[in-house]
């Protein structure tokens, strides 16, 4: 029984310091239609590859939409090539993820040193 406190009070303080972390860098970004599809063409489907291919429209292809912000941490490749893992061990507030996958929200994007939390914060 001991040893189950101290693993409950340890797992509680983990959440505690997790939940205090600071973002490294944050950015809004439209999520346009453009967004949806790969540069093949291919239409994207999950909400983890729409967000990356709109890094690479802003960094690679030079596509920004008019409520794209740049971020410091995506403008490199080998970042953008972390992403979707970080979008999976990451969260998205409230229906994010649907209304990536099914319109053009405007999101905002926190970057955490292994992970990315999303919300949408407009149509």
């Amino acid at each position: 029984m001991r040893g189950f406190i101290v693993a409950a009070l340890l797992l509680a303080s983990a959440s505690v310091a997790s939940a205090a972390e600071k973002p490294i860098d944050s950015y809004y970004a439209r999520l346009s239609a453009a967004d949806h599809f790969n540069s093949s063409g291919e239409r994207l489907t999950t909400a983890a590859a729409i967000i990356r291919q709109d890094r690479a429209n802003v960094y690679v292809y030079g596509k920004c939409d008019s409520d794209d912000d740049l971020d410091d941490y995506f403008s490199s490749k080998a970042n953008r090539a972390r992403l979707e893992r970080m979008v999976a061990n990451g969260s998205f507030y409230g229906r994010a993820e649907h209304d990536i996958l099914n319109g053009t929200p405007l999101i905002y994007v926190e970057i955490f040193d292994d992970s990315v939390v999303v919300s949408v914060k407009g149509d």
